[in-house]
């Protein structure tokens, strides 16, 4: 017997965010999240994107024991300020039984109908910074901690339960040794004559505090006119300054700014954390801070986390700027492997961005949708 019941207590939300450590135990590919942090995501008093959006959350059980999840999410920016009638759900993991994956999409489905919405599309977050899409080619290939990885048959169960294609996200990474810096150093040079702008690096996360409101701004001028977009809001700011930037080597954000020290294009880049969050297991202590603080310094690969240019500046070279600075930062730590985060495959602006890399689309993943 197959029992859908909502997490609402701190014990079962535990139990929602741990699943996925059983589901996919032993597995090389997986990458465990901080439970704590993931925690906190789903914590109202703790999770600004509660000021914007309800979430509530399922386990399915069989014969007592839970074999799936997932979350069922009502965005009402996206919803009230853009009219997208979207009931969103993420964080779905099922064991590979068609029965278990239906009941826990038809909660979403009831609660989607409940509220007047035209349809639902997953797996998605609450906004544009969290996972998105699930895997469907790439599974061999190690997981980031910025994205979900899943087994394959999760594309048969959406397909079998009536849903179709709604978005589909790309994965690339190319060889570090790649990056011929001739492709960029003159263009860097004249890019910076050209329209006055010039690059900025850090070395402290103090110094680039005063900046983040407005390299969060830019984001959202830049990704406006994607489909998917949902702006981050004021709130969300001041939460994700105070998770992320201190996380990041301060030598991996670079900005672009103009004469008057407007930001007109970003990049964030991380280093690579999945061997180091595997070693700890969902666990900060005893170990765990210090294999991700190991990771900060030491690892070999990175991942392009955010790239925003402003409308204004789009498709005049000023990528050059960031790539000359990346390679110098690059170069002197070593790096080997780029990686990036998945891009919707409809941005063709982002692909011939690094087409002088020599990328390979090592994933691929889907959003799907089903009309309700």
């Amino acid at each position: 017997m197959i029992e859908i019941k909502e997490a609402k207590t701190p014990k079962a939300l535990k139990a929602f965010v741990k699943f996925p450590f059983s589901l996919y135990k032993g597995n090389p590919y997986w990458i465990p999240p901080i439970i704590n942090d993931e925690l906190e995501t789903f914590n109202k008093d703790k999770n600004p994107a509660f000021t914007s959006a309800d979430a509530q959350f399922f386990l399915a059980f069989k014969n007592g024991k839970i074999v799936g999840r997932v979350a069922a999410i009502i965005n009402h920016i996206e919803i009230k300020d853009q009219q997208v009638k979207k009931m969103r759900f993420g964080w779905f993991d099922f064991i590979d039984d068609l029965a278990i994956s239906k009941l826990l999409l038809d909660k979403v489905d009831k609660i989607g109908k409940e509220n007047g919405l035209e349809y639902m599309e997953g797996p998605v977050g609450f906004s544009n910074l969290d996972k998105v899409g699930v895997l469907v080619e790439g599974f061999d290939h190690i997981g980031t901690m910025i994205t979900w990885y899943n087994h394959p048959y999760y594309q048969k169960h959406f397909e079998a339960h009536g849903f179709v294609k709604e978005k589909e996200y790309l994965e690339n990474k190319f060889k570090f040794a790649a990056a011929d810096p001739k492709l960029f150093t003159k263009a860097n040079q004249l890019i910076q004559r050209r329209y006055g702008v010039r690059p900025m690096n850090f070395t402290k996360s103090s110094e680039i505090m005063p900046w983040a409101d407005k390299m969060f701004d830019l984001f959202n001028e830049s990704y406006a006119k994607l489909s998917s977009f949902v702006k981050i809001t004021d709130v969300q700011k001041a939460y994700f300054k105070e998770k992320y930037i201190k996380f990041i080597n301060p030598e991996f954000i670079k900005f672009v700014v103009d004469k008057e020290d407007n930001i007109i294009a970003f990049a964030i880049v991380m280093p690579s954390f999945s061997k180091a969050l595997q070693k700890a297991n969902g666990k900060l202590f005893p170990f765990g801070a210090f294999h991700l603080l190991r990771a900060k310094k030491k690892s070999k690969d990175v991942i392009f986390y955010l790239i925003g240019i402003h409308p204004e500046y789009q498709n005049k070279g000023v990528t050059a700027v960031i790539f000359n600075e990346f390679y110098h930062t690059f170069k002197k730590r070593g790096v080997e492997n780029c990686i990036r985060t998945p891009e919707l495959e409809e941005n063709t602006a982002i692909r011939q961005m690094w087409k002088h890399f020599n990328p390979v689309t090592h994933k691929r993943r889907r959003t799907y949708r089903k009309s309700l």
